[in-house]
Formats: C-alpha cells, structure tokens, sequence
C-alpha cells in the first residue's frame, strides 16, 4: 500500500483518520503543521496531543515550521479583509495555501504517496479525469465547503477516510483505541483567534493603521449614531450594535473608505443575486461566458445549498441567480457550488 504523510492536528478526527490508513496498510507518518512562533497559552498542546496519537498508533511523527508563511498568506489578509469591512473565511484559504502546500512538501520529504486529513468529504475523480470533493455521508459533518479552492494536483494526492464515517463512529473507534482525544471538544472556532475576538486580535497584531470611529447609517444615508470601527460588525448582525433605534437593526452593508456602517431591517439582508469572484473550478473546467449552469450553492458553512444559476462573467467573476432570496451573503465569504450528486463544482469568494 502507498505511502502516507498524515495531517494530525491534535484532534480526534485525524487520528482515526490516521488509525483508518494505517489498518489499511499504508505505510503512516503524522505531521502537524506549526503555524504560529512562541510560546502562546493553550497552542502547544495540540503539538503534544499529536505526538501522542503518533505514538499511540505506532508511527513516526513530524512537526514541520510554517509560521512565517501562515502569517504572510493566512492571518495577515485576514485582517486586511476586516480592514475592508469583509467578512473572510480564512480556513479555505488556508487547506489550499499552507496545510496541503505543506502537507505534500512532506509527503515528498519522505517519499509518500498521498497526503491525508481527517476532513468529513469524499476525494472523487470523474470520468472527465477531474478531480473534486464529494460531500460527506453526514451532512452534519460535511466539510466540502472548506475544500473548495483545492487544486487538482492536490487532490489528485489526497486521500480522505473520514467521508462515510459519523461524529459518533469516528469518536467510538478513538475510545476503543483508547486516545486521550476521544472526548477532546470539536474546534469552533479560527485557529489563530481561539475565544473568537476577531476586533481584538486585529487590534493586537495589526501594524498599520487601524480603522476609526465612523458612523451608522440608515439606508438613505440618514445618519444614526456612531460606531467603534468597522472591524467590529460583519454583514447580517444584530447584536453587540451598541445602538438601540426602537426596532431591530441588522448590519447591511460596510463601508470602508468612509467608515459607515449600514443598518436596516432584516428584510433588507435578503437578494437573490450574488457576485463572485477568485474562481476555483473542481469537477469541470472554467466554463463559457455567459452559459448559465445549474447549481446548488452555499454562501456560509452553515448554510444549507440552495438551487440558483450560475453564470460566469467576461470580468472573470460569476453571477448566482438563487430561485429563492438568500440571506446574508457577506462579502470576503466563501461561495461554493455544487451538482446534484454532491460533488463541488468550484467555489470563489463573495464580492
């Protein structure tokens, strides 16, 4: 059986995914990627937990150093996309320009095969020789839409065990093995900003300018008060405003080069026409201008995929036209779209 470098993150879905390859007869190696320098409270024991998955399963383990890249490609357009007044997911940015850039540079190191992650997703690859992702048997595990800016060649090498498994299942074999990480709480939130503080984090780390106070406005361009920095909302929220206007107000629109911030109903976050932009294609090539395409898309992880159109643009962008109105598509979010069998067409970012 081929060889393996697998990426342990510490949790309990890469070494069952581990676990999985290893009971197969692959040949397994575990690498974790150090994404950040120093000695940061709470970081390092995912580093420690992995090495004792390894240890546990018997097979030799890596740390590989990718924190000069990380902050260059992942935390630093963060916070410039907050800067902007955008809403980014960093994740899906990540899996394709760090985890599976390295991933494969140590696979290559020791001569493996494939690389493999504890993602909830199938690899496939279609009778058109293109590769994509295929979602999980568990919807409520699917992860194909972090996925969605992988490259061919990196799928082409990825090996993902996790897709017909269940949370539960996949926590019940770590328990039998006995894993310290059997019952290790899921990650909820970004790895580099663990209690969720997004404004504070920009606040500690970025070294340019900040964004200053500005105002909240109505739709007509009515002022209504004063905010504390763009930073500090994203399009669709209603709490932590820090105004009270009689009747709710949610966050419509943000405004960097004049540091406004829109409020409005919740009706007004609903349209059935979303841009898209940095066009990643998956199971077909980059299509015909102007050839609409039936999709079910996704505007958030948490969203549900919904039936629209999708036309691709002579800009290079592609437009949804959703049957139904979506709410809240906040720009610098990912767009991912998919067939009728599950598997991811492409995805971009919302513009």
């Amino acid at each position: 059986m081929p060889k393996v470098a697998v990426g342990l993150s510490g949790g309990v879905d890469s070494a069952v995914a581990a676990y999985l390859l290893k009971k197969e007869g692959h040949d397994v190696t575990g690498v974790i990627l150090r994404t950040w320098e120093g000695e940061e409270p709470g970081r390092c024991c995912d580093i420690d937990d992995a090495r004792s998955i390894a240890e546990r399963l018997g097979v030799p383990f890596r740390v590989i150093n990718c924190a000069a890249d990380f902050e260059r490609k992942v935390t630093q357009p963060f916070m410039e996309s907050y800067i902007c007044g955008r809403t980014p997911n960093p994740c899906v940015g990540c899996n394709r320009a760090i985890k599976w850039e390295y991933l494969i540079y140590a696979a290559d190191v020791i001569g493996a095969e494939y690389v493999a992650t504890g993602h909830y997703a199938h690899v496939i690859k279609l009778e058109n020789g293109r590769y994509t992702v295929r979602t999980a048997d568990h919807a409520e595990k699917d992860q194909t839409y972090m996925l969605c800016r992988l490259s061919q060649e990196q799928l082409a090498r990825t090996l993902m065990p996790l897709g017909a498994y269940s949370k539960d299942q996949v926590r019940g074999i770590a328990a039998e093995l006995g894993l310290s990480v059997a019952d290790k709480p899921d990650s909820q939130e970004i790895c580099f900003v663990p209690e969720g503080r997004y404004a504070e984090y920009i606040e500690k780390h970025y070294s340019g300018e900040l964004p200053k106070v500005g105002s909240f406005v109505s739709e007509d361009g009515t002022v209504l008060g004063r905010h504390k920095g763009i930073i500090n909302y994203t399009v669709g929220q209603r709490k932590g405003l820090g105004i009270a206007l009689g009747s709710p107000a949610y966050v419509l629109r943000i405004d960097a080069q004049s540091d406004t911030v829109v409020l409005g109903p919740e009706k007004s976050l609903w349209r059935r026409e979303v841009r898209v932009k940095d066009l990643n294609w998956l199971s077909i090539p980059e299509p015909a201008c102007g050839e609409p395409l039936k999709v079910f898309a996704k505007i958030r992880y948490q969203h549900r995929a919904a039936e629209a159109a999708l036309a691709l643009q002579e800009d290079g962008t592609a437009e949804l036209l959703f049957s139904e109105p979506v709410r809240a598509a906040a720009p610098g979010q990912a767009a991912v779209f998919y067939d009728g069998s599950g598997c991811v067409i492409g995805g971009g970012e919302i513009s």
